[in-house]
């Protein structure tokens, strides 16, 4: 199988190490592990520490241990552990359903702009792939009567993202409900990238429930990455039926195996103690909506933006700017500034902008990221 560039990656991956504010990062800011202790309440963090350090660094459970699966399906209204695969990453839960659900000629519906696995991979397959655009055209919307005309009697699967990346747009209750009913009414599969459930901004509206408590086709995968703040972890995980589970389980043999130990472990106390990381977010997403909405309401002179509904991601429209490639390149090597050019999203006299930066680093990020527009348009 041979898979396009995958631009973001390759962006970022130029970038991350070498700038001093990253404000296009997609999630919450890290949580160090005795932060995340801390937030766990562990009576004896010195002593959890010390039986992980004793203990032999084998191979996990290859599907992930049952107690992290268990703590998994709990957040779940249905599901059991088996219907529970841990992954190293979304990115291996997208692969590996991708390769199981679908084959050469298959029809999928994908939301667009979208992280660009979602449409690679199956174009890679070999199928035929549909865009549902969520565009500034639709005001970064989901037009679900559009998606209803996209749909065929023969699609296989539609793919979907709410909270969206990269524009914030919300998938409501209702939206949920309509997309299941045209999903069955085809037999269509429904793959929910749900990377940044929880994610409510505060004073704002409550999530939809997962897909894979709405429809029986549904497959909602999740993270580690973007709510809980542990990226390191490189942990994810897939939510769907025992069957699917095992088969993309015997997929996976050919990929990572199993999930890292130490991982696993981290990664239960994670999601045991989610209320408690949720304040912890709240904290951060309620100081840095605070710094953008001034912001932007100071530099609408060169910049606006479609505020997210939810989620940690926004377009930012550079007023005057029709491709930002050059001003993000110039902003990262210069300014040290690293906010993601909408070329690689489709868009591309966008940035990408992400609001789950620690305050200080947001709010110094915004002030350079002012005063650079301000010169780029004089020196162009």
């Amino acid at each position: 199988m041979k898979i396009e560039t995958f631009q973001l990656e390759r962006w970022m991956t130029t970038w991350e190490l070498d700038v001093s504010h990253d404000i296009t990062e997609s999630g919450i800011a890290p949580l160090s592990i005795a932060g995340l202790l801390a937030l766990a309440d562990v009576d004896d963090p010195n002593g959890y520490l010390d039986d992980l350090i004793q203990a032999p660094q084998m191979y996990s459970e290859a599907r992930g241990t049952i107690n992290l699966r268990a703590s998994i399906a709990n957040t779940y209204a249905t599901a059991e552990a088996d219907d529970v695969l841990v992954t190293t990453g979304a990115i291996e839960a997208n692969y590996l359903l991708f390769n199981v659900l679908l084959s050469a000629g298959d029809h999928v519906v994908v939301t667009t702009p979208c992280y660009q696995q979602l449409a690679s991979i199956p174009k890679a397959i070999g199928c035929d792939i549909t865009e549902w655009p969520v565009t500034p055209d639709s005001g970064f919307s989901f037009d679900l009567d559009r998606l209803e005309s996209l749909i065929r009697g023969n699609t296989k699967l539609i793919v979907i993202n709410s909270p969206h990346n990269p524009t914030g747009a919300l998938l409501r209750q209702s939206d949920l409900e309509r997309i299941a009913g045209l999903a069955d009414r085809v037999g269509a599969w429904v793959i929910s990238d749900e990377a940044y459930r929880w994610i409510e901004h505060p004073g704002g509206e409550s999530l939809a429930a997962p897909f894979r408590d709405i429809y029986h086709k549904a497959v909602s995968v999740g993270t580690m990455s973007k709510f809980f703040g542990l990226p390191g972890l490189r942990l994810g995980w897939i939510a769907g039926n025992a069957e699917l589970a095992e088969a993309c389980w015997a997929q996976r043999d050919y990929t990572s195996l199993s999930p890292a130990w130490l991982s696993d472990r981290f990664a239960r106390l994670a999601v045991d103690s989610r209320e408690r990381i949720q304040r912890r977010n709240n904290g951060i997403l309620a100081e840095n909506l605070r710094t953008a909405r001034t912001w932007f309401a100071e530099n609408g002179d060169i910049v606006a933006w479609n505020e997210p509904k939810a989620g940690l991601l926004a377009m930012m429209d550079v007023i005057g700017v029709a491709n930002t490639d050059e001003l993000s390149e110039r902003l990262a090597a210069e300014a040290g500034v690293m906010l993601a050019p909408g070329s690689t999203f489709q868009l591309p006299g966008y940035l990408r902008i992400g609001i789950g930066q620690r305050p200080p680093i947001f709010a110094e990020a915004l002030d350079r990221t002012a005063d650079f527009i301000r010169a780029f348009h004089t020196r162009s």
